[in-house]
């Protein structure tokens, strides 16, 4: 089962790159717009500015999903914690609604940083743990490692990208996959079937994309600063891709556009 999706948290706001009043004016119409799920992280550098806007917002604190991860230079046992405890303080949280280790450690082992996640979880800190950018081998591992249910590996998931390992070894460890760069960063926009499709349906092409990963079975994190993008990629729930048209778009993964690789990330796993 796949919580975020079940619980109508499915379309989540991102906040990386935000900062200072662009983040606050960003997350206000997210707000306005209907969104409850927002994405931050330790390396994002905006956990105070997200946790003050969140908390200004008029929203019960019941009624959101917060999200933030531990970055690799926080996985030592004696930092993990304390890191934990400074990003609840910044956000202005007890706890977390979801807690994710950004990345796998250098070496790939990833059974330490783990075992600190799950402690997290038991000490009260998160509600719910999961990993991001694991590639399939580790979701085994970590479903092994692991006693508690993991909510999600977030990953980059696009059209433009050949997930099908990673969709495979979800369905095999029950660990479901949820999206960043939903929209590939602008790149859909170069291809015209986003826009053809949509235009069957009186949709946008990003709408499209967006759509397309929903019906993969995914949530989705997206990001935009303009209100009119905010509500685009919100109004995602009145209209249904058929077969076709998703099969069309399925062949657009061959591209093999990945945009978060190694020449940025250094820790970046092997996906093959």
């Amino acid at each position: 089962m796949d919580h975020l999706v079940d619980q109508g948290l499915a379309r989540g706001f991102g906040t990386y790159p935000l900062t200072g009043e662009t983040l606050a004016r960003a997350i206000e119409a997210a707000v306005q717009t209907g969104y409850r799920a927002f994405d931050t992280a330790q390396g994002y550098g905006n956990e105070a500015d997200t946790g003050a806007t969140l908390a200004g917002c008029g929203i019960p604190r019941d009624r959101l999903f917060i999200t933030t991860k531990v970055r690799i230079e926080n996985f030592a046992e004696d930092r993990f914690m304390p890191s934990v405890e400074a990003s609840l303080k910044a956000l202005r949280l007890d706890r977390v609604d979801l807690l994710l280790l950004h990345w796998p450690p250098v070496g790939g082992n990833v059974t330490p940083s783990l075992q600190l996640l799950q402690k997290a979880q038991e000490l009260g800190l998160t509600r719910h743990i999961g990993v991001s950018n694991y590639n399939a081998a580790m979701m085994r591992v970590a479903r092994e490692v692991v006693e508690a249910p993991l909510l999600t590996n977030q990953v980059e998931f696009h059209p433009l990208l050949d997930q099908t390992k990673l969709l495979a070894a979800a369905a095999e460890t029950g660990i479901p996959l949820s999206s960043y760069c939903s929209l590939a960063r602008g790149a859909v926009f170069q291809y015209p079937l986003f826009g053809e499709i949509g235009a069957a349906h009186g949709k946008s092409a990003a709408q499209v994309a967006l759509r397309w990963i929903l019906q993969k079975g995914l949530a989705m994190n997206t990001m935009s600063t303009k209100p009119e993008n905010i509500r685009a990629n919100f109004e995602i729930m009145d209209f249904t891709l058929n077969p076709a048209e998703m099969a069309r778009i399925d062949a657009l993964t061959a591209t093999g556009l990945r945009l978060v690789t190694g020449a940025r990330v250094p820790q970046e796993p092997d996906w093959s």
